[in-house]
């Protein structure tokens, strides 16, 4: 059977320190580091981490090497922009328009994120699909790490 392939925001990273994320974000990083899921990363994740406090570099570090980093290309700069031209998110959070757009291009299974404002919104779920489909792509599925469910035995 295939391994789920899940595209992590750096939310989710940061989540490892957050009380209120903690047990969830452990929970899929263990099931990376324990081969149940692929995890996925972008280089957008790697330069957000280098202003992150030294401890959460660290942490990264003990299990970045299961991961799977992808770069940003022309082609997810181009994606990202129709997100903000299509006002669904703005310039400001370019940021989190790539980290969509490389989950949606690079055809992950899912992206993970606690970035309930921008990223893992039910409002705003079926309008960056609706820019995906109109571009060629295929829908996202978009989840919050509590609802990423996986065989852990």
């Amino acid at each position: 059977m295939k391994k789920l392939e899940i595209y992590l925001d750096t939310s989710v990273i940061g989540g490892l320190f957050d009380d209120e994320f903690k047990e969830q974000s452990i929970r899929l990083v263990e099931g990376i580091k324990g081969g149940k899921i692929n995890g996925v990363v972008s280089e957008i994740t790697i330069g957000e981490l280098e202003n992150a406090p030294d401890f959460v570099k660290l942490e990264f570090e003990t299990y970045g090497k299961k991961l799977k980093v992808v770069q940003v290309t022309l082609e997810i700069k181009e994606l990202a922009e129709n997100y903000i031209k299509e006002k669904i998110i703005t310039e400001k959070f370019f940021g989190d328009a790539l980290h969509i757009a490389c989950a949606t291009v690079y055809q992950v299974d899912l992206l993970v994120s606690w970035n309930f404002k921008h990223i893992v919104n039910f409002n705003k779920i079926s309008r960056f699909n609706a820019v995906n489909l109109k571009n060629g792509y295929k829908s996202l599925q978009i989840f919050s790490p509590m609802e990423v469910l996986f065989d852990e035995e």
